[in-house]
């Protein structure tokens, strides 16, 4: 008789009550009623950028009905589209949970990995979309990643301080970063990937690299790990899970050293991809800016030369920013971007904008997103369309020139002018709003409707003298305003506050 062998559960996951009950089932509410409730944005002097604001959100709600439609349909019929469902993009999607008030929740798209994962913690990074079956095989070097996930779950947490659904997703997500830990690692525990697995499919950062590791550490494989270690720590310390807070926290720690020692570049000033030898990638990727997601990563003697890349014309400081390779770089293709070989990816230029705020960067966060909303609204005007990828030196889109029908620009584009445009960021579970406010104030700016957790809705509209105030809900507001910062409690109701 033939014996199979068998890997080892991951307890964990028997508390992963997903693969029991499946995703939960919700209905997407019609987009005509679904926009009186959605954060409005006033920018007297750009209504343009609040005409795409609209629009992005019209486009995404359509492709998530569609893609809901279909999924339906295929289960009805017993049929299968083969139409998958990845990670690494719904990771991206989920980023705007917290601004879609009500009892829909848009981070359960997540749901469908949770409920696909398999008895030892892997998660695949594709499933389908009818019945959240996974599309690889575990050690399958493409099968898994980005790991992302954490990161989006934390990131609704702090949106809306729904801490029922993180102790719903805690198991799921530890399990799973115990199995990438275990299998998605080598030397000196550094993590690795593929050109495939990291969604920057034909990057040329690894030699032969687009469907195996080949040995090398990526570094976004790294600096997500050490993200997603953070965010564990985080989760285990509000669920008052000490010793799950300690194992991650202590690879946390062990991760940001040998980063530093093994994948700094000192005479770029960069941190790149590591091959067997010790030898660096000849390529500076965007993928290395992952690392300003976690504050502790990069060393404070290092952060400004780091930084000083996005600055740079000749490096990533292109007309229209920012390109996924260097313009240093011998593979970067400023004629058509050609995929990740210097194309404008939105949902990536809004990954390094949070991590410039992380990193206390943000007037140059700011300073990139006025120039990305810009160019992405001028193309919409004349094109309709939101598109996969832009040029990074004209204003066009790049090749291969694909439509986005799945909704990462626009999910780039919505918080973008939220956050990093008007600069608002919500932390609920601490009851505060942070407007850092770098537009003119000649006219009043602001937003309207800019959800509180589920306890109502705020507007704030402010010009150079007075910030008007209602809201539903007390909250902390902090102001930050010509290079001064005020903070103030606010009870709920109408008020005026004087800046003078």
């Amino acid at each position: 008789m033939t014996q199979h062998f068998s890997w080892p559960a991951e307890p964990l996951v028997e508390k992963n009550l997903f693969r029991q009950r499946g995703p939960a089932a919700q209905s997407l509410p019609d987009f005509a009623g679904l926009r009186p409730c959605l954060p409005v944005p006033v920018l007297p002097q750009n209504p343009s950028w609040e005409a795409v604001y609209w629009k992005a959100w019209e486009s995404l709600w359509h492709n998530q009905i569609d893609l809901a439609r279909e999924s339906q349909r295929s289960l009805e019929t017993a049929a299968t589209t083969g139409r998958t469902v990845n990670m690494g993009q719904s990771a991206f999607l989920t980023n705007l949970s917290g601004y879609i008030p009500g009892p829909f929740k848009f981070v359960g798209l997540l749901d469908r990995f949770y409920a696909a994962q398999h008895e030892t913690g892997f998660i695949c990074r594709e499933v389908t979309a009818e019945t959240s079956e996974a599309s690889c095989q575990p050690f399958d070097p493409n099968s898994t990643g980005p790991n992302l996930l954490a990161w989006a779950e934390w990131r609704a947490f702090r949106l809306a301080g729904d801490k029922e659904r993180v102790a719903a997703v805690f198991p799921a997500l530890m399990a799973y970063h115990r199995w990438c830990r275990d299998n998605r690692t080598w030397r000196n525990g550094l993590y690795w990937t593929t050109g495939y697995a990291s969604d920057l499919v034909n990057q040329p950062r690894v030699p032969e690299g687009r469907y195996h590791h080949r040995h090398w550490a990526w570094i976004d494989a790294c600096a997500q790990a050490v993200l997603n270690c953070t965010v564990l720590e985080r989760m285990a310390l509000l669920l008052e899970a000490p010793e799950m807070a300690t194992e991650v926290a202590t690879e946390r720690d062990r991760l940001i050293r040998v980063i530093n020692d093994d994948m700094w570049n000192s005479e770029l000033n960069f941190y790149q991809d590591v091959a067997p030898d010790g030898v660096f990638s000849p390529l500076k990727s965007i993928a290395a800016y992952w690392a300003l997601l976690d504050a502790k990563l990069v060393p404070t003697d290092r952060l400004t030369p780091f930084i000083q890349h996005l600055r740079d014309t000749w490096s990533f400081r292109t007309e229209f920013a920012l390109p996924t390779l260097s313009a240093d770089s011998e593979a970067y293709n400023a004629r058509t971007g050609n995929g990740w070989r210097g194309a404008v990816w939105p949902h990536l230029t809004y990954m390094v904008q949070r991590g410039l705020n992380v990193a206390e960067h943000f007037p140059l966060a700011h300073k990139l997103a006025l120039n990305h909303v810009d160019m992405v609204s001028r193309l919409h005007a004349s094109t309709g369309k939101f598109w996969q990828n832009y040029l990074p030196e004209d204003l066009g889109p790049a090749e291969p020139m694909t439509e986005d029908v799945i909704g990462l620009t626009p999910a780039a584009i919505i918080p973008m002018v939220l956050e990093f445009v008007l600069g608002f960021s919500v932390d609920w579970p601490l009851r505060q709003i942070i407007w850092r406010r770098c537009l003119p104030q000649e006219q009043a700016y602001g937003v309207r409707n800019l959800p509180l957790g589920d306890e109502g809705t705020i507007d704030l509209l402010g010009d150079e003298d007075t910030i008007q105030v209602r809201t539903d809900a007390p909250v902390t507001l902090v102001v930050y305003d010509d290079k001064e910062v005020f903070q103030t409690a606010v009870p709920a109701g109408e008020f005026a506050l004087s800046l003078k």
